[in-house]
């Protein structure tokens, strides 16, 4: 891919910006901006190369049609006082937008052209729509790694018409994922969670010809506990999942890959309950399982404190009852001290796991967070993304 910093003369070029602005909103008023921050980069490089920057972003699924609480406008206030710069924010039809009258003013150098998705054309990867964006500037730019994985026509077909290069986000986010897929320094360790292990299959099976230890946790785990005959109680499991949990036990015995789940387990009576620390076949009929206990803790982290190499997505148990963090806690803490002491390179990615660093205030003590979401994964699988594709 050609790189955006790599360009020498950006004065006063036109350049559209594809990011993704899509942050959780409240009442108008944005609740997390770390996908914002991220940002910030590839702006402030824009601004003082002189160029004129015409960003494009979605917020939400308005599903083709305006949608007034689904605009863009707190994200370019947001932004506006991040950067200092005034920020203006065309409402206009795009299509009757045309590229000598984006820009009205001679001091103007960002443009917001409203949530995209406001338009079928969009997410259907309408050839001529990318064709008419592409007629307002005059170089391409994705900076959203995030929406890579989408084939929209501000991600993919747009590269068709325009110079195109890759930003300095989406550069560093994949620089940093090629460190844990395939410029690795072992031992590496993946540790994955979430609830269902059918969605996360691709990726284990991807990982394990690579990985020395998959630690599987969460409510994933819960499926692996049943499938060895341990009792799960009421606890959150996935039906109909023995034939992929065989293949992954399978798998790993053709590589030296090892496969680590719960050896004991804190539970509750309900969600909000205090915890209980319980051998495997002492889980009851009506406990639910919803962390890791103090043993398992201390296995993840004695291989934690062996890896040069640690991918983490998704929590270790359901963090947002105290009594059920600390699992999550620890393998954090740990994953923080040896990214201090530069012994170990970490990469962590998924809603969840975001939602805990932040929690933890942590989000420069790992070597990169990416807040991808299903770019992150397929990526993970060894999918081709449309949108890396077309800037290739």
């Amino acid at each position: 891919m050609n790189s955006i910093k790599d360009q020498e003369n950006l004065n006063q070029k036109k350049i559209l910006l594809r990011l993704d602005l899509n942050v959780p909103l409240k009442n108008g008023v944005i609740t997390d901006h770390t996908r914002i921050d991220k940002i910030i980069p590839v702006l402030k490089f824009l601004i003082k190369k002189n160029s004129k920057i015409i960003i494009v972003s979605h917020i939400g699924r308005p599903n083709g049609k305006k949608n007034n609480d689904l605009s863009l406008r707190p994200i370019g206030t947001y932004l506006e006082k991040k950067l200092g710069i005034k920020i203006k924010i065309n409402n206009e039809d795009v299509f009757k937008l045309k590229k000598e009258s984006i820009f009205k003013e001679s001091e103007d150098q960002i443009v917001f052209l409203e949530n995209i998705r406001f338009y079928q054309e969009e997410e259907k990867n309408d050839l001529n729509f990318s064709r008419h964006l592409a007629g307002l500037a005059d170089l391409f730019v994705n900076d959203a790694f995030s929406c890579s994985h989408r084939a929209h026509a501000s991600v993919s077909n747009i590269t068709e018409f325009l110079p195109s290069f890759a930003g300095l986000q989406l550069e560093t986010e994949i620089n940093a994922l090629k460190k844990v897929t395939t410029e690795i320094k072992k031992p590496i360790t993946c540790i994955i969670g979430g609830s269902k292990i059918s969605t996360k299959i691709g990726i284990i099976k991807n990982l394990i010809p690579r990985f020395d230890n998959i630690i599987i946790v969460g409510g994933m785990a819960n499926n692996i506990l049943s499938y060895k005959g341990n009792p799960v109680g009421k606890s959150l499991r996935e039906k109909n999942c023995e034939k992929i949990i065989k293949e992954i036990f399978e798998i790993s015995k053709n590589h030296t890959c090892k496969i680590i789940y719960p050896e004991d387990v804190l539970v509750g009576k309900n969600m909000d309950d205090k915890s209980q620390t319980k051998k495997l076949n002492d889980v009851e009929d009506d406990d639910l399982i919803l962390d890791i206990g103090p043993k398992t803790i201390n296995k993840i982290k004695s291989i934690i404190e062996l890896s040069k190499t640690v991918l983490w997505n998704g929590p270790a148990g359901y963090f947002e009852n105290p009594n059920f963090a600390n699992g999550s806690f620890e393998i954090a803490k740990l994953i923080m001290k040896k990214n201090k002491d530069k012994s170990i390179y970490s990469v962590a990615g998924g809603g969840d796991t975001i939602a805990l660093i932040n929690q933890m205030n942590a989000i420069n003590d790992f070597n990169f967070v990416s807040t991808a979401g299903g770019a992150f994964l397929e990526y993970l699988e060894g999918k081709e993304l449309p949108g890396i594709k077309a800037l290739s």
